[in-house]
């Protein structure tokens, strides 16, 4: 047997699970190519899956099915709850760890954290932040918006759109929510004051009604997807961020993106995104897995092979980095102080019941209208079911 083969036997081979776009595969592809030629004994793989997928199926059928994971922070609950992945912070040195937390883009390092443990890394940082054609405004006179009542004079002239969704249509209830000055699920009973609701509600129609109705069937990357492929959209308020459509060569058109528009004289709050890479609690390659874990979120991988291969990097020290802003035209720069007040989702085991409902009753009220309070005690009673609900 020549030496290949004796290498090809001996190989530890392990599979990943992402989601479908350049920021989701890409990164992972590219650190996993150089881990090999690191380490040559691992071999890595990776598979991706919709945007919709990432956000609703479950992590403990993949965790059965791959080594690795990319997953949303509000799984870390039912991750933890069914230990289908592991808490990193058991196999990480201290000094790692605390580097990831000093690190954190905002809440990021937090979302992963469930019962004291880490149990994802935050390689990838995110929140609905605000972005523009600036060809657009400028041909037309017009300039990015600072304020609500600006976006809504901009919207009234059709160039406005933002990802609408039920997942999204929810995110933007609750960046409404904490911008009027609450925060949603301060009780086990009510998701917001119905005082709060009401005026969330209303603000979020009332926007939403003067966008192209197509865009309740958009995801963000859709929305940006319209925005650099047609000359329709000028301006996107909130859609979670997307540093590809800010580089140029990406795509037919660059957006410049930008933090949220004030209201009440304080810039809007949004939910906070991201994801964290996560290790299989069912892997037969738990030490391989971690080490990968650990270069990718390393420091420095997260500011140059993750970043430089469509990545958006979780650590703070990508994001501060003059290089990487300077070929995503201070993206990170820009939008860094509305990663920095995000709010923070539950991520009790059973939200994202909540979350695959919710949304839909929501999304359901800006296209049709209704009762207010209806919608809201539809909402309070899927939230009562959810923290009653711990395998959902």
């Amino acid at each position: 047997m020549d030496t290949q083969n004796i290498i090809r036997k001996k190989m530890k081979k392990l599979k990943g699970i992402t989601w479908n776009h350049t920021r989701g595969l890409l990164p992972m592809v590219a650190t996993s190519q150089r881990f090999t030629e690191l380490n040559p004994g691992i071999e890595i793989s990776w598979k991706k899956r919709s945007l919709q997928e990432f956000a609703d199926a479950s992590i403990e059928d993949l965790a059965k099915r791959f080594d690795l994971l990319v997953i949303d922070h509000p799984w870390t609950g039912f991750g933890a709850h069914t230990n289908a992945i592991l808490p990193l912070s058991d196999y990480l040195s201290a000094e790692y760890i605390k580097d990831q937390e000093i690190n954190t883009v905002g809440r990021s390092y937090g979302s992963y954290v469930f019962s004291n443990k880490l149990w994802a890394l935050p390689i990838d940082a995110a929140t609905p932040v605000a972005s523009a054609r600036l060809d657009i405004l400028e041909k037309q006179g017009l300039k990015v918006p600072e304020t609500y009542n600006d976006l809504l004079a901009l919207a009234k002239k059709g160039l406005v759109a933002f990802a609408g969704i039920p997942v999204d249509s929810l995110m933007t209830f609750y960046s409404f929510c904490c911008s009027l000055g609450e925060d949603p699920f301060q009780s086990q009973e009510k998701v917001i004051s119905t005082e709060t609701g009401k005026k969330a509600l209303q603000m979020h129609r009332e926007l939403a009604q003067l966008m192209d109705s197509a865009n309740f069937n958009r995801n963000p990357i859709q929305v940006y997807e319209a925005m650099v492929n047609s000359d329709e959209i000028a301006y996107c308020p909130f859609a979670y961020g997307y540093s590809n459509y800010s580089r140029i060569g990406y795509s037919k058109n660059l957006l410049h993106f930008y933090d949220l528009v004030k209201l009440n004289n304080n810039p809007m709050i949004s939910s906070l995104g991201g994801t964290g890479l996560a290790v299989s609690s069912f892997s037969q390659h738990i030490p391989e897995a971690i080490q990968y874990a650990e270069f990718t979120g390393s420091p420095q991988v997260q500011q140059n092979i993750f970043a430089d291969n469509g990545g958006q990097p979780g650590h703070l020290q990508a994001w501060k980095s003059d290089r990487i802003n300077g070929v995503t035209h201070d993206y990170f720069k820009n939008t860094l102080p509305a990663l920095e007040r995000a709010f923070l989702r539950p991520r009790y085991s059973g939200h994202m019941y909540f979350q695959d409902h919710a949304g839909d009753v929501v999304r359901d009220y800006l296209m049709n209208g209704g009762n207010e309070e209806a919608v809201l005690a539809e909402m309070d009673a899927l939230y009562v079911k959810s923290l009653n609900s711990e395998t959902k």
